[in-house]
């Protein structure tokens, strides 16, 4: 009897063990049979092989929880050119699926509603057909679906209706029929719900218009018609509804009044017109709903799929108690080396998409992950003198950062540094953006002084200075984004060291024009005939000051040390050293000022005169002594202002002075370059 204890433990040690050893090579099989359903020709997957462990890190990505269980796919934008096949059931505890901006083709298969933990589902962006299928109602945790940019076709499933924890819902991009479905006003959690660009007709129902947190709808370029609930007026700008003739209302720009004839008739409950039932109407209700019957194509799979699992399950507890018959002689200090296996595979680390990660919103939307696990954009924040309503206008989610770059193509990154990349991205307004990408390690992780960074970004407003479009945080890629308007001519550097006679050689006026620019840029900067704080740039450089199309500077990454962790700002300073930009009283002061960015800036006067990045001690000795063929760009070929460029000479080696005392103020140096007839 004394012994009945140790079998009790041993028998459920086996029992886990069995257990946990049949659901790896369950997932191990279901990722081959997923592999070889999207990757048919194998090149793309080729880390993916029968024989190596899905959490042990060699599987591209694929993530697994503490627990040893595949949880996260993360396949977007690999250029996978296959279907999504049944397997992915088998992945039970999977709770994302990221398979956006890949070539997938065929239908999503119904077996995938069985991923009860599934929280994020991404589909978009592939070459996806054939119906939504209705089962997708009974996952219960997803938090977002992302099925746009296919060519889905039929209704949209009232099923969806089910989810309560849908925060996002995007079908925008497809051929999708058939009216709105009233059952999508009881997702209580529902923030976005874009359903443009297909062929939806109906009214859009007033249940769905009182959903509660609802912030975004956009219903463009449908064909629906009849009168606009009055509570979408609360969604101001969220709410979008263009190219529908036939909608109308009171109190939305650009809708017609309605008349009798725009009522919809409550006597005549007509469903969706096409559909199984075969009725077709003009007017449907806002209350429509549809039950789809189930087709019989699709019963026989799910009774094949029933008794499937049944078979496997009497398997398992075959495999299970022959497994328990052979081990149970074991000796006792297998229990040892069970906890330590147990221990290292617990110590694997974690996916951010995984279960155990929560978020406020779910999916990658505006979050950001700190030691402390607060969320600086989070709702009912103040963000110092900007309202929330004001810092809310600049926010965009992860899903318009990606799609603006294309999932972050190869081909759009326009420059890398040691903590940053730089993309080129199009928004859906057509407006060409530059998307910087920062990684948290290099944000400051106080609460206070990152929302005071921000607050700066997002005040800057001059002619020639980059413009913050907006921002955006992902938890789950630890990154934070600021999208700026893009320039078109890239940076003055490239303006320097160039052959004569390449486009690339600014003539005289151009280069009075830009240096007029840079100045300006600064004036605001330091607080001069504006009302706001002085801001030091920090960085002032070639590289810094962007040439739009009209050849006007505008100075960026303004401001952007307020972002930075102190070890960050350092690490970019080193370029700027190698250049000549560093005032020589910082390497005793460690201090930025107004008069470090004036030297800076009396540099970047010597390079636009000479047309070379090095400047020289025997360039600024010329320009003492007014010879401007000593420290003039040759590939100018003497067209140029001699007087003019005598005293932009002198200007920029008053810039340069050793003491910063000496050194003149923004305000001063514009009075000075006035006086060159070019300067106005």
């Amino acid at each position: 009897m004394g012994s009945s204890p140790f079998l009790f433990f041993m028998l459920h040690l086996l029992v886990f063990c069995c257990g946990r050893a049949f659901s790896k090579n369950a997932e191990l099989g279901a990722l081959m049979s997923l592999k070889a359903s999207l990757d048919p020709e194998s090149r793309l997957l080729v880390s993916w092989t029968g024989s190596g462990d899905p959490c042990g890190g060699s599987f591209v990505g694929v993530a697994c929880n503490r627990r040893g269980q595949v949880a996260n796919i993360s396949l977007q934008g690999k250029g996978l050119s296959g279907k999504l096949c049944p397997a992915v059931a088998e992945l039970r505890y999977l709770t994302g699926l990221y398979l956006h901006y890949n070539a997938l083709y065929g239908e999503i298969p119904q077996e995938i509603s069985s991923l009860s933990e599934l929280t994020d589902l991404y589909l978009n962006v592939n070459n996806l057909s054939g119906e939504i299928p209705p089962e997708l109602g009974n996952m219960d945790s997803l938090q977002v679906l992302q099925l746009c940019y296919n060519q889905f076709t039929g209704s949209i499933p009232t099923q969806l209706g089910a989810l309560k924890k849908l925060n996002v819902l995007a079908l925008q991009f497809n051929e999708l029929t058939g009216a709105i479905p009233a059952s999508l006003g009881d997702l209580g959690s529902l923030m976005r719900l874009d359903l443009s660009f297909n062929r939806l007709f109906g009214s859009i129902p007033t249940k769905l218009a009182d959903a509660p947190i609802l912030e975004v709808l956009d219903v463009r370029n449908n064909s629906l018609s009849g009168n606009v609930p009055n509570a979408l007026k609360r969604l101001i700008g969220g709410f979008q509804y263009e190219n529908n003739p036939g909608l109308c209302g009171a109190g939305f720009s650009s809708l017609r009044a309605c008349t009798a004839s725009d009522r919809p008739n409550p006597s005549r409950p007509e469903p969706y017109g096409g559909g199984p039932t075969g009725l077709s109407t003009r007017d449907i209700p806002e209350t429509a709903n549809l039950r789809l019957n189930c087709s019989e194509t699709h019963c026989s799979k799910s009774s094949k799929a029933l008794q499937a699992s049944v078979i496997v399950g009497v398997l398992v507890v075959c495999i299970i108690v022959l497994v328990i018959g052979i081990l149970s002689f074991s000796h006792y200090h297998r229990k040892q080396k069970l906890e330590n296996a147990s221990d290292a595979q617990d110590s694997r680390l974690p996916t951010d998409h995984a279960k155990g990660a929560q978020r406020k919103n779910g999916s990658p939307l505006i979050s950001l992950e700190y030691p402390s696990g607060w969320d600086p954009l989070a709702e009912g924040r103040h963000f110092g003198d900007v309202s929330q309503e004001f810092m809310q206008s600049f926010r965009f989610n992860l899903e318009e950062v990606e799609s603006a770059t294309r999932y972050f193509a190869e081909k759009n990154l326009l420059s890398k540094s040691y903590f940053s990349a730089t993309y080129r991205g199009s928004l859906r307004d057509g407006s060409v953006v530059a998307v910087k990408s920062i990684s948290k390690t290099c944000c400051k992780s106080e609460e206070l002084e990152f929302l005071k960074g921000l607050n700066i970004l997002t005040s800057l407003r001059h002619e020639n200075v980059v413009r913050l479009r907006g921002f955006c945080c992902s938890k789950d890629r630890k990154e934070c984004f600021l999208i700026y308007d893009f320039v078109q001519n890239g940076n003055l550097l490239q303006y320097f060291d160039v052959v004569d006679g390449s486009d690339h050689v600014l003539d005289w006026s151009t280069r009075v024009s830009i240096i007029n620019g840079i100045a300006r840029g600064i004036e605001y900067l330091h607080g001069y005939k504006v009302n706001k704080p002085a801001i030091v740039h920090q960085n002032i450089s070639a590289a810094s000051v962007l040439i739009d199309q009209r050849n006007r500077p505008l100075l960026s990454d303004s401001g952007l040390h307020k972002l930075l962790t102190n070890d960050t700002v350092f690490s970019t300073l080193k370029d700027s050293a190698a250049m000549g930009y560093l005032a020589p009283e910082y390497s005793t002061t460690g201090r930025f000022t107004e008069k470090s960015d004036i030297y800076a800036f009396g540099v970047l006067l010597f390079q636009i005169l000479s047309g070379v990045r090095k400047v020289t001690s025997s360039m600024q000795a010329a320009a003492d002594l007014g010879k401007t063929q000593d420290f003039m760009d040759r590939n100018l070929h003497g067209k140029f202002s001699e007087p003019e460029a005598i005293r932009v000479g002198k200007v920029a080696l008053w810039c340069i002075h050793e003491s910063p005392e000496e050194r003149p103020g923004i305000e001063t140096v514009l009075q000075e370059l006035g006086n060159c007839t070019n300067f106005s």
